[in-house]
């Protein structure tokens, strides 16, 4: 079994994807963000016997020299650490290219010089922008509509530089819209389901046309797992996606549906992006990582959400519904 190091491990993907990983037998590096909480963040709420099989490295992705000393003796890294709120990159953008841009850079700065096996650098449907066609391949224009997008391109083609530049064993991994159990409240499925759970009845959401393509966090993990797995994927660039989108006002009601039947919907200024800012449709092309890999999804729609609002059901302590989370 190999040694892992997986960064962002505390976060929302990062933590499943160590979760899993522990449980197929890997040796885990976490990589978590330095903080004088000694919190871990999600890792904290992993059963106890994948706790006690996982080595916690706390550091900061913006210094080269904590990236590189967790580095050390890693087969594989899959990187996931990055600022990733549209709404907070718009006031905040230099902490996006510092985190996003650098941070990659880091990484693949270690990599090169300790001679890791394969680097997985983790991207996002957003850097496609409003699609130009459907469903969105990989040979899709990129458009930098936000700065987290922008930063997110940005370390995408620094990963692509080392590959052709140095022959490392570097893939893009670029999974589609994301949701399930420990999602940050700043998305929109949490939005939605905390905001009903809590007996809300006015529920306040942003623009209800655009359409997003969900993935379930654990298909989406198994995407990473399935990539690195294949040698075909050295060198390329790859989505994780469903090939289905549903509009956020179809999610909305959905919801809706589910939990409260008499709440509505109510926009909310402040959740608007501008105009020029907001992506309209993300639907994307699930061809390539089936065709290179043996990825499949195992979830549908309605079961990722079955399992997302009862997470939220119990743990809904945990988050503050009544306010906008940037």
């Amino acid at each position: 079994m190999k040694k892992i190091l997986v960064t962002g491990a505390d976060g929302f993907i990062g933590s499943h994807l160590v979760e899993e990983l522990v449980r197929k037998g890997h040796k885990i590096r976490a990589f978590a963000y330095y903080n004088s909480f000694n919190s871990w963040g999600w890792l904290d709420s992993l059963p106890k016997e994948v706790i006690e099989e996982i080595e916690v490295f706390t550091g900061d992705i913006r210094d080269p020299n904590g990236v590189r000393e967790s580095m050390k003796e890693i087969d594989e890294v899959y990187h996931l650490a990055a600022l990733i709120a549209i709404p907070f990159s718009y006031h905040s953008p230099d902490s996006y290219v510092d985190t996003n841009i650098k941070g990659t850079l880091n990484v693949l700065q270690a990599a090169r010089d300790l001679n890791t096996t394969r680097i997985l650098i983790t991207s996002t449907s957003e850097v496609y922008g409003t699609a130009q066609y459907v469903p969105i391949d990989e040979k899709h224009p990129y458009q930098g509509q936000s700065p987290y997008s922008a930063t997110k391109i940005g370390a995408d083609r620094m990963a692509e530089s080392f590959y052709r530049s140095f022959d490392m064993p570097i893939t893009i991994v670029r999974p589609f819209n994301t949701y399930g159990p420990r999602q940050s409240a700043r998305a929109v499925i949490p939005t939605i389901i905390t905001q009903l759970l809590a007996g809300k009845e006015e529920i306040q959401l942003g623009s209800l046309t655009p359409t997003r393509d969900f993935n379930y966090v654990k298909d989406t993990v198994n995407g990473f797992i399935e990539i690195a797995k294949s040698d075909g994927t050295i060198g390329e660039e790859i989505n994780i996606a469903t090939q289905e989108d549903i509009s956020i006002g179809q999610l909305a009601e959905e919801l809706i549906r589910q939990i409260n039947p008499n709440a509505k919907i109510i926009c909310d200024e402040q959740r608007l992006r501008p105009e020029n800012s907001e992506v309209n449709r993300l639907l994307g092309s699930n061809e390539k990582i089936k065709r290179l890999t043996n990825w499949r999804q195992n979830y549908t729609f309605e079961e990722g959400l079955a399992e997302t609002i009862e997470f939220f059901r119990l743990n809904l302590e945990k988050y503050k519904s009544d306010i906008y989370n940037l």
